[in-house]
């Protein structure tokens, strides 16, 4: 499996000042991600703090991948909560990407042989 090092994670906050702990957390629970998919280009999370609305954490996370970017949205009461329930969703997405992209694969496909001509074998 490849290291994290070289896989782009950019952390935003917005109306929130994201702590080095917060970061690590994020980065932490992101490695999870690459278990399905090995290949993805660059993890976006936006972290959000809402406080007109009884003090709601919003996370919302973007992964680019090939093919259609996944996109998911989680709002909670805790900001670390939000997190952790995001990344269990985008594994969920990727985890099923996977699967279809595999079944996809290994089903067969139908010949048809209706306009060749077959040498006849005496």
């Amino acid at each position: 499996m490849n290291s994290q090092n070289h896989h782009e994670i950019i952390v935003a906050g917005i109306h929130l000042d994201l702590t080095p702990s917060l970061k690590t957390f994020v980065q932490e629970k992101a490695a999870r991600l690459y278990r399905h998919e090995d290949r993805i280009v660059r993890l976006r999370f936006e972290l959000e703090y809402d406080p007109t609305q009884t003090n709601r954490f919003t996370a919302k996370g973007h992964v680019e991948i090939q093919g259609p970017n996944l996109n998911a949205t989680v709002t909670t009461e805790e900001c670390h909560k939000s997190v952790a329930l995001l990344i269990a969703k985008l594994d969920r997405m990727l985890e099923r990407r996977a699967q279809l992209r595999k079944s996809k694969r290994k089903q067969p496909r139908a010949i048809e042989f209706a306009d060749v001509a077959l040498p006849k074998i005496t």
